[in-house]
This record gives C-alpha cells, structure tokens and sequence, in this order.
C-alpha cells in the first residue's frame, strides 16, 4: 500500500515535470535527463565543450585559441591546411585525453545482472533476455545523455576541490519491448529518469528511480513507434493502473536495480565514446 502511495505522488509529480520532458524515444533516442547519486558516477572535467557559462544546451563553444588569424604551415602529404593554432589544439587535446583515461572508472563495460545480453550499434545499446517464453528487449542511445545542468554546477563550484566537483552521470530515456510467441504485436514502454527523483533515504518507502511516460502496442520487427497505434499517456493515468504496469515491468526483470545498473552502463558508454571522439578529433587536427 505505501508503495502505491509513493507511486501516486510520483505520478502527480510526472504532471509537473511533462512540459519539459523530451520527445519520445525509439531505438534510436533524444534522452531525457537526471543526475541520479545512485550510478557509478566519473568527476566532471570536460572543459572542452561546457566549462562556460552560457554551456553546451546554448549551442555556443567557447573560443579555445585568439581569433588572430595565424599564417598556415607548409601543408603535408594529407592535403589539409595546418596552422599554429591546429598544433596548439592537438597538444591540447592529447592533454585532455590523457586526463579522461586516467579517471575512467570502467575500462570494460559493466555486466547488468539478470541474464541481459548485450548488443552495440555505435551509440545505441540494447538489452536482450528471455523468460518463460517472453522475450524483453531494452533500448537506449548514450548520445544526448548527459544533463545540461551540469554547466550551473561547475560553476558554483570552481573555487572547490576537485573532489567535490560535480559527477557526469548518462541517464538516458529508454524503451522496453515485451515480446509474446503467439502475439502479432509487441507492448512497448516509453521510460526515462525523472529530473527531480531523489534517492530514497534510509527506512524510507522505496520510490521508483524511473518512470513510464508512454504505453503502446507496435507491431513486432518494426524499428519505429507507428503514431498510427494507439499511444497511453501515464501523465493523467490513474495511479492503480500506472502502478500495476510498473509492477509488470518489475516481473520481467525491469526495476530499481535494473535501472541502476543501466544509467551504470551508460555512463561507462558515453565515458568511452567520449575518449574516442576527443582521439578521433585529434587525429583529425593533426592528419594523423
């Protein structure tokens, strides 16, 4: 019964937060944004793209280099032009790499426990497992992951240690697929991690990290969510209803702990990828 209660008020804090939520996601999705305590977390250091007021949300990048027009080097077999503020950038990006390497948490990607198996598709990630002949698939894409408010922490917080400076934690939006043998169609659920959910602190109610924005059947094999198909919007849903459709998910595996375990997963995902677009990028400044 408490349980249902916190459901409910998770509910009605659902019908504050929709305006600002982002657009649903498919295999290949926009995520909205949390940063959780409970994830594996890395100290935040990118001072390439957000260490700036006006942030990365803005769409502005900060000027690493004077605007000063540099004369150009003499060019080498690639073709490319190369310039005094090229070599400076490269140094500067091997330093960066260097740095992110040294406090990467997880040099493999972390296990979900549960029998998941996994599947990569560049940024996209994809959970699979079967039971008692249902198969559950869980979708989510690292890109867009992280939260931009994380531009504000840093910077209340560049007079502090670098302990206590702010964590990147990807929280990711993510769409579970529930697959019946016999059924032409398959349940989908449209979930993500709401902005304002806090950790539940100790003899507390345990409260759900994560939330349903959508409910829909789909046909099965396809890659899109047809707008054509009926679509349950949990923004206005009894709280009895929503809270058995989380209790179904829960039977198949998909709950706090496996929440956790994927915002976990994601972060080491985005960490990863991140290293190897600040290597390609240098590559791609040097010629190498």
């Amino acid at each position: 019964m408490l349980k249902s209660v916190v459901r409910a008020v998770g509910a009605a804090a659902r019908l504050s937060s929709a305006s600002t939520s982002a657009a649903r996601v498919l295999p290949l999705s926009y995520p909205a944004l949390r940063s959780p305590s409970s994830a594996v977390t890395r100290p935040f250091t990118r001072s390439l793209w957000m260490l700036n007021n006006n942030g990365a949300s803005s769409g502005y990048r900060p000027k690493l280099f004077s605007s000063k027009v540099l004369s150009p080097s003499m060019s080498c077999g690639c073709g490319g032009l190369h310039t005094e503020g090229d070599k400076a950038f490269g140094d500067f990006l091997s330093d960066e790499i260097k740095e992110e390497k040294k406090i990467q948490k997880n040099k493999s990607l972390p296990k979900v426990s549960g029998g998941w198996e996994l599947e990569m598709n560049g940024t996209e990630a994809k959970l699979t497992r079967s039971v008692s002949g249902e198969k559950i698939a869980v979708t989510f894409n690292i890109n867009n992951s992280i939260p931009p408010n994380f531009e504000e922490e840093v910077e209340q917080t560049q007079q502090k240690s670098a302990e206590e400076e702010p964590e990147i934690v990807s929280t990711p939006n993510f769409v579970v697929e529930v697959t019946k043998q016999a059924a032409k169609h398959s349940l989908m659920f449209d979930c993500h991690f709401p902005e304002d959910e806090i950790s539940h602190g100790e003899g507390e109610e345990e409260s759900d990290i994560f939330a349903i924005r959508e409910v829909s059947f789909q046909p099965q094999g396809d890659s899109e969510w047809k707008e054509t198909s009926y679509t349950l919007n949990t923004d206005s849903l009894d709280w009895a209803l929503y809270d058995h459709l989380m209790d179904f998910l829960a039977d198949r595996g998909v709950d706090n702990t496996f929440a956790d375990e994927l915002m976990e997963l994601s972060t080491a995902i985005e960490h990863q990828e991140y290293i190897k677009f600040l290597e390609d990028l240098q590559g791609f400044v040097k010629c190498n």
